[in-house]
């Protein structure tokens, strides 16, 4: 142990107890984030323990990086310093449910399965159907923004969460929001918490707004030569009475790797899906409803694919073939030693001219790539060179800087959400589109005024 990590766990030892702190270099390995190495990790069990540490670490000139499983791990980009880790996996308390007023209330460190299991013995759901959800930590995901396949239907994290606890930079435990949804006292500052990335605070309980499950749900899926015929169809069902809970483009790379057999390894199950060809666009398409609501989708969804190669599928393969559309980044991960995924967010009527620039700007790095859309806008593109030498990083490197380049006067946004530490640390730190950033780092300051939350404001590699 060093005499860094020995006087860490002196003075931390007694807000947490002596067994809450690790210090060991090579477990505290594991929690590595771009390069940098924690001297300590804390595991506090309340918001009062986490508030203390936060002052500590305030008058000693530390800085603190919350985690939770540490799935999103990834897609953080530290300060140049990283003491302390604070794992919150010991708040682990559901606080409050009330299934009749669809009103719930947990700790940040409850993970989204147990969670799941929870409210499935009231037939309740939360939205957040979100990648590496059999690991992922509520406070995580809600710190980390990352999307659902379901915001077609139920919107984003901001829609339905009611409010939030959280320690600021001065250690002061702070509440916005409340448990119920008819609130509309006060700021929601909640909402800033939300796709922080734990620049402005710690993230300790977080109050939702829950959902009755469907009592069946089905999909459709429809095969293109084009992506603008797969974007045409999206834009039809968006002109259409139809509400689907989902809808995705998939390029054909997507459409192999998800229901193919690579993607086993993340979510288990058979071959979904058995495509025309390996050259063909996807459009995936789930509902729910009675039996007869779901007849008149597969009636429509049939009409408006033209007579295009198309499947209905039962709600038992639905449901597999769903968890596999939340899991595409890690399927994506997993795939290649050199994956990159950049997500992008344009106007809807735009997703097809900025898929065929990403292909475009792709290919000129003879680079395989995979692209999900969904039908709001949001892309997220995997680049996947098969080998990771330092030839391999540079076309990888030129074609993300194509990419801004490119993307840059649009509307919308380009980020890079994940990327291996080691190319992150050799490519050039300019990478999001964002021209709000440096309000959200005015934000900081009034959050965190002594910066010892050691995240960017935008958590994602800028």
């Amino acid at each position: 142990m060093s005499m860094a990590a020995a006087a860490l766990s002196e003075h931390l030892g007694p807000i947490v107890g002596p067994e809450q702190i690790i210090t060991n270099s090579e477990h505290l390995r594991g929690y590595r984030v771009s390069g940098e190495t924690p001297k300590a990790l804390v595991r506090p069990g309340s918001d009062q323990e986490v508030a203390e540490i936060v002052r500590f670490a305030a008058t000693e000139r530390l800085t603190l990086l919350p985690t939770g499983a540490g799935t999103k791990r990834a897609m953080h980009v530290p300060a140049a310093r990283f003491d302390v880790a604070i794992e919150m996996v010991r708040l682990d308390r559901v606080v409050a449910y009330d299934p009749d007023d669809l009103t719930l209330s947990v700790e940040a460190g409850v993970s989204l399965s147990r969670l799941a299991a929870v409210l499935a013995e009231h037939r309740q759901f939360l939205p957040l159907a979100v990648p590496f959800m059999h690991r992922a930590t509520v406070g995580g995901t809600i710190a980390s923004g990352v999307d659902s396949p379901l915001r077609q239907f139920y919107g984003t994290a901001r829609d339905y969460v009611l409010g939030m606890e959280f320690v600021t930079g001065d250690g002061q435990v702070a509440k916005s929001g409340g448990r119920v949804v008819k609130n509309v006292s006060g700021y929601d500052l909640h909402k800033l918490m939300i796709g922080s990335f734990g620049s402005l605070g710690v993230i300790t309980k977080v109050n939702f707004r829950t959902f009755p499950m469907a009592a069946s749900i089905g999909a459709f899926i429809a095969f293109f030569r084009s992506v603008r015929d797969a974007a045409r169809m999206r834009d039809r069902i968006a002109e259409s009475p139809l509400r689907p809970l989902t809808l995705e483009v998939l390029s054909p790379l997507a459409t192999e790797l998800l229901f193919g057999d690579r993607a086993t390894g993340v979510e288990s199950g058979p071959r979904l899906i058995d495509t025309p060809s390996k050259a063909h666009w996807a459009l995936l398409v789930s509902f729910a409803g009675s039996g007869r609501v779901r007849e008149r989708y597969e009636r429509d969804l049939r009409a408006l694919a033209d007579a295009g190669a198309s499947a209905v599928l039962e709600e038992n393969t639905t449901s597999a073939v769903l968890a596999r559309v939340r899991e595409f980044s890690p399927i994506a991960l997993e795939s290649s030693p050199g994956a990159v995924i950049l997500r992008l967010t344009v106007l809807p009527g735009e997703i097809a001219e900025a898929l065929d620039d990403l292909a475009r700007l792709a290919g000129k790095q003879e680079l395989p790539w995979a692209a999900m859309a969904r039908g709001v806008g949001v892309i997220y593109l995997a680049l996947l060179p098969t080998a990771q030498d330092g030839e391999v990083r540079s076309r990888v490197g030129r074609a993300i800087d194509d990419l801004f380049d490119a993307f840059r006067p649009r509307q919308g946004s380009l980020t890079l959400a994940w990327c291996a530490d080691a190319w992150k640390q050799a490519m050039s730190p300019r990478k999001t589109t964002r021209n709000d950033l440096e309000q959200m780092r005015k934000i900081k300051r009034a959050f965190d005024p002594t910066r010892v939350f050691a995240s960017d404001p935008l958590g994602a590699w800028v």
